[in-house]
């Protein structure tokens, strides 16, 4: 089969809502690779805070329908932040998958972790390598609140502790993590190798279920990782291993979190324990503010990177 490459170079900040319209119209799946900067033919390369983000269209009888609808909602995302114009290009060779592979680079977060692409081996020893496939769903390292998430989990998880008011509110590294809307699984998965002993992901999509499993099989990651279809609702009703956990992490767009937080999330985070929240703009930040202020969880610290901002919290109830 021919395809139609579609692909849309955009700051981190937009990729994986790019990345998210290229997947409704691409059954291949959707790639977001980072901008590479060469000075000459020698030169090994210098990321850049661009990424390039690929998808596969099938040619068929229904390609120009296709291409017209996702050209149409390329520009609904334009009306919130403006977007250059996508690059069509037709590919013959049907092995397409081998071409973006060539380009995808790992992406080091943190002072541990490195994201690579689950066919590469890690270029650097010294840091714990995640192994990710871009192509399975959202959540490849690219994407700022991906890495405020990473950074903050890695931060609690390292020192086991994090100060309030002069005391800690975890004592000792937690041994648990619940990742509400866990996506590709990149955030459990990463916190099992950063020595968490179980995990809980839910995701309400059953493609990301299925995509956070794999991804944590190329890991080597096996019954640690508890991954099911749902949200908090089933999580406090008791449908899992555990209903509550000293590190939950949320990371997902601002009005998401609002309608979690008015779900109960605060409720998943065990006494002494933290919530991480990422995925909010900053002209979002204060109406997050409101929400978590109006069931009684405080925010302790706030991390930004571009528009992006990250928060950790905990519960005035104890």
């Amino acid at each position: 089969m021919n395809w139609l490459e579609v692909s849309l170079t955009v700051d981190g900040e937009l990729a994986e809502a790019v990345a998210d319209v290229f997947a409704r119209h691409a059954p291949g799946g959707v790639v977001a690779e980072r901008g590479i900067k060469y000075l000459d033919a020698d030169d090994p390369g210098t990321p850049t805070d661009d990424v390039i983000v690929r998808a596969y269209l099938p040619v068929d009888a229904r390609i120009e329908e296709t291409r017209q609808r996702l050209e149409q909602s390329l520009s609904y995302l334009g009306m919130i932040q403006p977007l250059p114009t996508p690059t069509f290009t037709a590919i013959q060779d049907s092995n397409w998958m081998e071409a973006w592979k060539e380009h995808y680079r790992p992406i080091p977060i943190g002072k541990k972790l490195i994201i690579i692409p689950a066919w590469m081996d890690s270029p650097d020893e010294t840091r714990i390598p995640i192994k990710i496939d871009p192509g399975m769903a959202f959540g490849t390292g690219t994407h700022p609140t991906t890495q405020l998430a990473l950074g903050l989990m890695e931060e609690i998880i390292d020192s086991g502790r994090w100060m309030v008011d002069g005391k800690d509110t975890i004592n000792g590294s937690p041994s648990t993590v619940i990742d509400v809307g866990c996506g590709s699984g990149i955030l459990s998965i990463a916190a099992l190798k950063l020595g968490v002993e179980r995990a809980l992901g839910v995701d309400i999509e059953a493609p990301s279920v299925k995509s956070a499993r794999e991804n944590a099989d190329v890991n080597e990651i096996g019954d640690e990782f508890i991954i099911s279809q749902g949200s908090v609702d089933e999580i406090l009703a008791g449908d899992f291993e555990f209903k509550s956990a000293p590190l939950v992490v949320a990371n997902m767009l601002a009005p998401i979190l609002i309608r979690l937080t008015e779900a109960g999330l605060g409720k998943l985070v065990s006494p002494g324990g933290v919530l991480i929240l990422s995925g909010i703009l900053d002209e979002q930040e204060e109406r997050v503010r409101a929400a978590a202020e109006s069931h009684h969880l405080k925010i302790i610290e706030r991390r930004q990177l571009g528009d992006w901002i990250a928060f950790v919290l905990v519960s005035e109830q104890g």
